[in-house]
């Protein structure tokens, strides 16, 4: 399938952190609420379809454990928003699109931003590196993910998100970035998260609509 033209960018919000800062948890959350669709890196792998020539591309890789061309991933991410706009499940006239896990580094923000329009990037930073790997460790074990639980593989893909990952900071830029203690709890980093979102407020009538029936 090719992905529908968007006339319009989609106003997005984007969750943005190392390994272990809660940004799945805090996307999900915000997803759960009237007028959000949540978009996590993982749900476009779930719903990707083999069959298909991108499909089929992506494996061709990952198959091998080689890297993905950032091409053939952001275009495996608009087939599949296209998907839930076609469903319906994601309105993007009236609906604010949350993303975390993706865009991983500056090239897919590049490729992306001829869809989406980013409204801020909620950068969930800890300085404490040994709490983020405490984390990640629970998390790993909690998870029954035996091999993430090894402390080198947790720092190695710390490492690999300062190198790829952290320049995308620079790229917003810092009128877009609102930086987030991942360290409080997380009712307290949702609070602070929906403060400047209810102050952003980019279109008429935001947040007092009631929820479909």
């Amino acid at each position: 399938m090719v992905p529908a033209i968007v006339s319009t960018k989609y106003a997005t919000y984007l969750f943005f952190g190392a390994p272990g800062s809660g940004k799945g948890t805090q996307g999900t959350t915000l997803g759960t609420l009237p007028r959000f669709f949540h978009c996590a890196c993982g749900d476009v792998f779930r719903r990707m379809d083999t069959r298909s020539p991108l499909g089929k591309a992506f494996l061709k890789y990952s198959s091998k454990g080689r890297l993905v061309p950032d091409e053939i991933t952001v275009e495996l991410w608009k087939e599949s928003i296209a998907h839930v706009v076609e469903s319906g499940a994601f309105k993007p006239d009236i609906d604010y699109l949350v993303l975390d896990g993706i865009p991983r580094n500056v090239r897919q923000a590049e490729l992306m931003s001829e869809i989406i329009a980013v409204k801020r990037v909620f950068h969930l930073h800890c300085a404490d590196v040994n709490k983020v790997v405490a984390r990640l460790k629970k998390r790993a074990l909690k998870d029954n993910r035996l091999d993430d639980a090894n402390e080198d593989v947790i720092r190695r893909r710390l490492e690999t998100y300062r190198k790829e990952s952290l320049p995308l900071l620079d790229f917003f830029g810092p009128d877009l970035i609102v930086e987030v203690d991942a360290t409080e709890p997380p009712v307290v980093v949702m609070q602070t998260i929906l403060s400047h979102i209810v102050k952003d407020r980019v279109r008429p009538g935001d947040f007092t609509e009631q929820p479909d029936a």
